[in-house]
């Protein structure tokens, strides 16, 4: 269904206004305590994680960038002035990384998609130079294990051409199919020029006020402030 101006402007607000770290955790003992509704971002290393955050959100420096991979070592959670909070998960598929290390990495992102209760969505990003990839294939199949909700998110889609995009696409759509817990069809978009941000912004929008809706139309749950 195409988005509507309503659905845009509501992705728009939900995303205006002032964004801040909230909290970072290396175990799940350090996760901080639920608060609202939360959207992670999952991907390989460099892949556009934080890049993408920043961009949604209007601040250049929320998210720390890196050129070198593997740099996110922990879950980041950053919140606004509404009960939504953004968690840029660590990158996988780096395989310079200890061996410990990514053991640990992927111990963390097991128990946060399998315990955490207010986890909406994941988006799961893919460099749109690269397509999917073999260490793509594990994280799918945590995530429909986990019975955790989660869409497709091309990134990076203006350093390749038009044609190539629409065969990359293409070339997901069986994927996605044989993936219970995918949303069926992946967005296309670009940190670096805003493209796809108002439909990323609108689709969070959307998922929220369903969550609000199923939930009796009541106000969604705040914990405390942000220290």
């Amino acid at each position: 269904m195409p988005l509507t101006r309503a659905d845009i402007e509501a992705g728009r607000r939900l995303f205006a206004g002032d964004w801040q770290f909230r909290a970072a955790a290396g175990s799940a003992a350090s996760l901080p305590p639920m608060r609202g509704i939360e959207i992670a971002f999952a991907g390989r290393s460099n892949v556009g994680k934080s890049s993408l955050i920043n961009a949604l959100t209007g601040r250049r420096a929320l998210a720390r960038t890196s050129r070198a991979p593997g740099r996110t070592q922990e879950l980041i959670f950053f919140t606004g002035p509404s009960a939504l909070t953004l968690v840029d998960m660590p990158g996988y598929g780096y395989a310079a990384a200890a061996k410990e290390r990514i053991k640990a990495w992927t111990a963390l992102i097991d128990e946060y998609l399998r315990g955490r209760a207010n986890l909406a969505r994941v988006y799961l990003l893919i460099d749109a130079r690269r397509g999917l990839k073999d260490s793509d294939a594990g994280v799918l199949a945590t995530l429909d294990q986990a019975a955790v909700n989660y869409q497709l998110v091309l990134t990076k889609s203006d350093e390749v051409k038009e044609a190539d995009r629409v065969s990359l696409i293409a070339a997901l759509m069986p994927a996605i199919a044989e993936h219970p817990a995918a949303f069926p069809q992946p967005l296309v978009t670009s940190a670096r020029t805003g493209a796809g941000l108002p439909e990323l912004r609108s689709a969070i929008a959307l998922l929220l006020a369903e969550r609000a809706s199923s939930a009796g139309s009541r106000p969604l749950p705040r914990g405390p402030a942000p220290r």
